[in-house]
């Protein structure tokens, strides 16, 4: 009888711990626009930096070191620090991880359908402010117990309220020119700080979004966040080498400042996941392409994702095989326990990147 009981007591113990391994009952997003996997996983390029910067000796000095897991520790201290340790890297191809779009155009507003409709719509097949038909994960997840009104993104380009179709939806989309709702001094402070800044891109910069978006999330409590920078596909048309790496290395930053805040936010430490990616890639293989992307630039679907939380398993970059975009939607989705839905047809998570 006591074995009996000892047994009992041994399965209910490991099932609550299984159970809490799996728990995570919150996500927050981050896309960092036409960054290149070059870059995560390599660091700075020295060509790059010899034929796209005007002060190559300075530029050199900062980002370059002799291997790439010092350059890209240099330049992404977060992701080669606290990522690699306790979560998941995708697409490092030097090792034997792919991931690429799915979509034929490889540019922005196809990239961002693809991610968060688990969807390469062939019919999404420009930039312009048209209203997404397609359903995506954010709008699903507000629609779910306890999400409604728990789900927003905060983001620099001003066609995300098109991408995730604001008025359908219901999302909270905040971008560029939107203020922040309230008295509290600090939301006061982001809003003056967002129309007296100067505009170095055409739209807010990454750092006015980032802390509209913090500001946001200490006050509402959402359980969805989505941030989505822009300055580094900016930076990267205009042949700046020297800014694409200082914005990457901020964004990093803030990435890093966010988790540090949620791992010290009761409600939000322990049980959320932190995902990371970017919506198309680069050329490189012809090395005057890293300006550019889509259909035309080979190299420009391949990308790559970052993940770590309590549902994440911790394999470092040492994933294997291909994963592809159209399958974040669904992951996001099953990280918080539901499985995605769509009137389209929505691509099978990654399941390798959970805890089984």
């Amino acid at each position: 009888m006591k074995k009996t009981i000892l047994l009992f007591l041994g399965l209910t113990i490991a099932a609550g711990t299984f159970a809490q391994q799996k728990q995570a009952e919150n996500v927050v997003i981050f896309t960092l626009d036409g960054m290149r996997w070059q870059e995560i996983f390599g660091g700075a390029d020295s060509t790059l930096i010899r034929n796209f910067c005007s002060d190559t000796s300075e530029v050199r000095k900062k980002w370059w070191r002799e291997t790439a897991a010092e350059r890209r520790a240099e330049l992404f201290p977060f992701l080669w620090s606290e990522i690699v340790t306790k979560g998941q890297l995708y697409g490092n191809r030097a090792k034997g991880s792919y991931m690429n779009v799915a979509n034929p155009y490889k540019f922005s507003y196809p990239g961002y359908n693809e991610i968060f409709t688990g969807y390469p719509d062939t019919a999404v097949n420009s930039n312009d402010k048209i209203a997404n038909k397609n359903v995506n994960v954010l709008e699903f997840i507000n629609q779910q117990k306890g999400y409604q009104g728990k789900v927003a993104a905060f983001t620099t380009w001003d066609c995300f309220p098109y991408i995730l179709n604001k008025e359908r939806s219901g999302l909270y989309v905040n971008t560029d020119n939107d203020t922040l709702a309230g008295n509290a001094i600090a939301l006061q402070l982001t809003n003056d700080f967002q129309h007296l800044a100067p505009r170095v891109i055409n739209v807010r910069p990454d750092v006015i979004t980032y802390i509209a978006a913090r500001e946001y999330m200490k006050v509402s409590k959402p359980r969805v966040l989505y941030v989505a920078f822009d300055e580094t596909d900016d930076f990267a048309h205009d042949g700046l080498y020297d800014q694409y790496l200082r914005s990457a290395h901020a964004e990093d930053a803030m990435i890093a400042d966010m988790w540090k805040l949620i791992q010290s936010t009761p409600g939000y430490a322990n049980n959320t996941v932190l995902l990371i990616t970017c919506d198309h890639g680069r050329g490189d293989k012809i090395k005057k392409q890293w300006r550019d992307h889509g259909a035309n630039v080979e190299g420009a679907d391949e990308i790559w994702m970052a993940a770590i939380g309590p549902r994440i398993d911790a394999k470092g970059d040492n994933t294997q095989g291909q994963v592809c975009q159209k399958q974040i939607a669904a992951t996001i989705a099953a990280i918080l326990g539901f499985d995605f839905k769509a009137a389209h047809p929505v691509a099978a998570p990654v399941n390798s990147i959970l805890k089984k």
